[in-house]
């Protein structure tokens, strides 16, 4: 059994990993985003990315399906933390979306990722030389081979460098950072949620140990934004 000593000192040296990977790429001149859904790991990564710049733009999908809760937390943590927060929206809201294609979330998930997450996305990240995101391995057997820094293909052809530097943290990990830190967590954690999407494609875990076995009623694990667009044809 770990010691509380032994998982300090782990953490500890895992954040100086983070830092130095995010000194590295963080210039400060607006060429550098991070996609932030306000779960545990992406708000520690954006905890570490604004000691290096204050101004980072910060990507939120806004698909207009969110609960309520990670509307509220987001906006509390926006005005806490001075976030140069960047609400991504669909090109159709959800009440034009559901009168011309009905509950797409029920009838066609992957289309209704597309459009209210992948393409406004992809648009807005196209505009950048890196994309910071809080991926890590152990979230779901679909990251398992996730690499630290790679090069992503967008639609159209263009390469981002796309970082995952919680790549190698586990879950332990995430939460004690978070604890020292001071980062109080999303509130939806409390009530056993997992993995956190959107309200009507997320519930309760349905394998404890898959964290993302709550997401799409187990139609699927990945949104499709962490997919190359040349995987998607």
């Amino acid at each position: 059994m770990t010691s509380k000593v032994e998982i300090a000192t782990q953490v500890k040296s895992k954040v100086e990993a983070a830092r130095a990977v995010l000194t590295r790429e963080i210039t400060g001149n607006g060429d550098a985003c991070l996609t932030c859904s306000f779960q545990a790991e992406d708000m520690l990564l954006t905890k570490l990315a604004l000691e290096l710049d204050p101004a980072i733009p910060i990507l939120f999908l806004d698909t207009g399906y969110h609960f309520a809760e990670t509307y509220t937390y987001r906006d509390q943590m926006a005005r806490e933390w001075r976030l140069n927060l960047i609400n991504l929206l669909p090109e159709k809201t959800v009440h034009e979306q559901e009168a011309e294609h009905g509950l797409l979330y029920r009838s066609a998930p992957d289309q209704c990722c597309k459009l209210r997450k992948v393409e406004p996305l992809f648009k807005a990240v196209a505009q950048y030389r890196v994309w910071l995101t809080g991926l890590r391995r152990e979230q779901a057997r679909s990251r398992a081979a996730l690499e630290e820094s790679a090069l992503f293909t967008l639609p159209g052809g263009k390469q981002v460098l796309k970082l995952a530097p919680l790549a190698a943290w586990t879950t332990r990990d995430v939460w004690y950072a978070c604890e020292q830190f001071g980062i109080s967590p999303l509130p939806l954690y409390e009530r056993g949620f997992t993995s956190i999407g959107c309200e009507p494609c997320t519930s309760l875990p349905l394998d404890p140990n898959d964290p993302r076995s709550g997401r799409w009623g187990g139609y699927k694990v990945e949104c499709g934004i962490h997919i190359e667009a040349s995987s998607l044809k």
